[in-house]
């Protein structure tokens, strides 16, 4: 049990900062490119979505790798949320962070599928 949440733990800290540099990297491009304020939210979503399953790839291992994923993936989104809220000093929820939740519980989930699943990984 501890062992499990450990790994959701570490996966929910790894998401939360891959994430973090990633919108900082496409911040920084979408400012020298001019990019449309529209492109800005499909590109975050992907990016979150990405940071989930890094994250469980690298740290959800042994078995019940959907249910530690699932979990892992809705922490994930909320670590996120809080973090970004912190860094925009804007903490309002809107309907869809429900889909941003579920959208996060199954890309996690899928990521602890194949993550327990990989040859080599204990």
């Amino acid at each position: 049990m501890r062992e499990n949440v450990f790994q959701i733990l570490k996966a929910t800290l790894a998401a939360a900062i891959f994430s973090l540099l990633c919108a900082l990297v496409f911040s920084f491009v979408a400012g020298m490119t001019g990019l449309p304020s529209e492109v800005i939210k499909p590109v975050n979503q992907v990016l979150k979505t990405a940071a989930i399953a890094f994250g469980g790839m690298i740290f959800i291992r042994g078995s019940r790798g959907l249910a530690k994923g699932a979990v892992y993936g809705a922490c994930a989104v909320v670590a996120t949320f809080l973090l970004f809220s912190a860094v925009s000093a804007t903490f309002a929820l809107a309907w869809t962070f429900v889909l941003e939740m579920a959208l996060g519980a199954v890309a996690g989930g899928i990521s602890g599928v194949i993550a327990v699943n990989m040859t080599g990984r204990g």
